[in-house]
């Protein structure tokens, strides 16, 4: 009796993810380091001088990592309730951080209490920066100002009351000391001068703004707010230019890499895109396990460090070059290896006689249905939930299988409401995909003639017939179209290219005789 042979199931290539040079250099980073924090992680600042560590913001405590340590080597805890924005100097010496208490602290990275306490806000200060001078601080608040507070003298220098809301992000210029920029959640930003009294400039975002962003020239500033990324034209008195809707909830941070052509946007939706800053295409995507409140990106690209809703710190470093390298130094395997491998290949002599062991053969559920001849059983397994979602192809197999067989007008027969509707959905979704067409078209033409007496009967069938027939007329006249284009193609390339004559060698284009044989003159008729 012959084997029972199982349904072969077409191997179709699948599209793989398009390799770039820009997967290559965000993907060319370790596993992630997690460490647990003692609250949401508000904000993450990375000091400008090496070796770059960074301050972390998350509740009542301010903690500063080395670049690879897990443990924290400094930590400020003199906060009455929960600090905010923790930002370094640019000399890496000083750090500024808010507090929902109201007051602004300044901390020695060297010591451990405060050097500074600015007092002025009635309410907590999300917002702090240094200006580029070294000796002022910007501080915004929600008490819906914006100060500027002189370090030596410990004074305030001037307030700004011009947001209707609270104030939850600011960036201070780098290149002019009198300039800087705040975001409020009336949807505004406003460009303040320090040499006047208010603001020189106002954008309107559309949305509360959580995160702000200068480039390196300060032509440019970018926005986040809502589920929007926007970028603005200083140069141009706050002209929007980009407007991107890239992620699916509130934007909550943004960050620019080291050469300034790639900016970072993170989201409560979990995920970090990384978009091309010459088109602002989407150019790589990160996935978290949590909402993101925070991102950083070392001065170097190094390290990536994002800080989440559930309190974890996840931190990714740039692998070396001996990490990308296939590990070439591994210790040989020691000689005990050779006993488990003795024995697993040999080759047969030439007088040997061989004795083959019978290898069971497992068979799918569907080949055991079919094996047995309950065709619509094997096709009801073929049609399971994940079979058909996930693995279409082999649904279409068994179908080509139960149609090779002549069955397949069996198997479709007799099904009930619910079943019916499962396979006319199952076509719905595939019958217009070149690979499964010529067997689905079949499968259709089969249904419609089965239980064409019952049409009219089943609302949840109906609908999906009509949904099938729209389907199919809209996929006929994408095929008439694409028809039409193919023919216009053809004359085009057709009028394009010039004729051209291929000579033959040896042969005169007046008759078709060799050259040597042409006549050059009439024979005349001698009469005898």
């Amino acid at each position: 009796m012959a084997s029972f042979k199982p349904t072969k199931i077409q191997v179709y290539p699948k599209l793989g993810e398009k390799v770039t040079q820009d997967t290559l250099y965000w993907k060319n980073y370790k596993a992630p380091l997690h460490i647990k924090e003692f609250g949401a992680i508000t904000n993450i600042d990375f000091s400008p001088v090496a070796p770059h560590n960074f301050a972390v913001t998350a509740f009542t405590r301010i903690h500063i990592y080395g670049p690879f340590s897990q443990e924290p080597v400094k930590s400020f805890t003199r906060f009455k309730d929960t600090a905010y924005c923790g930002r370094f100097r640019s000399d890496g010496q000083l750090l500024v951080a808010g507090c929902e208490d109201s007051v602004v602290r300044l901390f020695d990275v060297s010591g451990k209490v405060a050097l500074r306490m600015f007092k002025g806000h009635t309410k907590a200060v999300h917002v702090t920066d240094f200006i580029s001078d070294r000796y002022q601080i910007l501080t915004g608040s929600d008490d819906y100002t914006c100060r500027l507070w002189d370090l030596p003298n410990a004074t305030e220098l001037n307030t700004y009351q011009e947001h209707t809301d609270y104030i939850r992000c600011g960036v201070a210029s780098k290149l002019n000391r009198d300039l800087f920029i705040t975001g409020s959640y009336d949807h505004t930003l406003k460009l303040f001068d320090a040499r006047v009294d208010k603001s020189v400039m106002t954008m309107d975002h559309g949305q509360p703004v959580e995160s702000l962003l200068l480039y390196p020239s300060e032509g440019l500033l970018v926005s986040a707010g809502g589920r929007y990324v926007k970028v603005w034209d200083l140069l141009k008195g706050g002209q929007p230019l980009v407007s991107l809707k890239n992620h699916h909830k509130t934007v909550t941070s943004l960050c620019l890499s080291s050469s300034g052509q790639r900016l970072l946007s993170a989201s409560l939706d979990r995920h970090v895109k990384v978009y091309n800053t010459t088109n602002y295409k989407v150019v790589h995507n990160f996935d978290y396990a949590a909402s993101i409140l925070s991102l950083a990106l070392a001065p170097d690209d190094e390290s990536i460090v994002v800080g989440m809703t559930n309190s974890i710190l996840s931190v990714k470093h740039r692998k070396s070059l001996e990490d990308s390298k296939e590990i070439s130094g591994q210790q040989r395997r020691r000689p005990s290896y050779r006993v488990f491998v003795k024995g697993k290949n040999p080759v047969p002599k030439r007088d040997d006689y061989l004795v083959s062991k019978p290898v069971k053969q497992h068979l799918a559920k569907y080949d055991k249905q079919l094996k047995k001849f309950n065709v619509t059983k094997a096709l009801d397994t073929a049609l399971e939930t994940w079979t058909r979602h996930r693995k279409p192809e082999i649904t279409v197999a068994v179908m080509k299988e139960l149609d090779r067989r002549g069955t397949l007008k069996n198997a479709l027969a007799g099904r009930d409401e619910q079943a019916l509707a499962r396979l006319l959905n199952f076509l719905i979704g595939n019958v217009v995909d070149p690979r499964f067409a010529p067997v689905l078209v079949t499968a259709a033409e089969m249904i419609l003639d089965i239980y064409r007496s019952v049409i009219g009967q089943s609302p949840v069938v109906d609908r999906q017939l009509l949904r099938l027939q729209e389907l199919l007329e809209k996929e006929i006249d994408y095929q008439q179209d694409l028809l039409e284009v193919m023919g216009m193609l053809d004359t085009m390339f057709a009028s394009s290219f010039p004729r051209m004559e291929v000579p033959c060698p040896g042969i005169s284009r007046a008759n078709g005789l060799a050259g040597g044989d042409e006549i050059t003159s009439r024979p005349q008729i001698q009469a005898t």
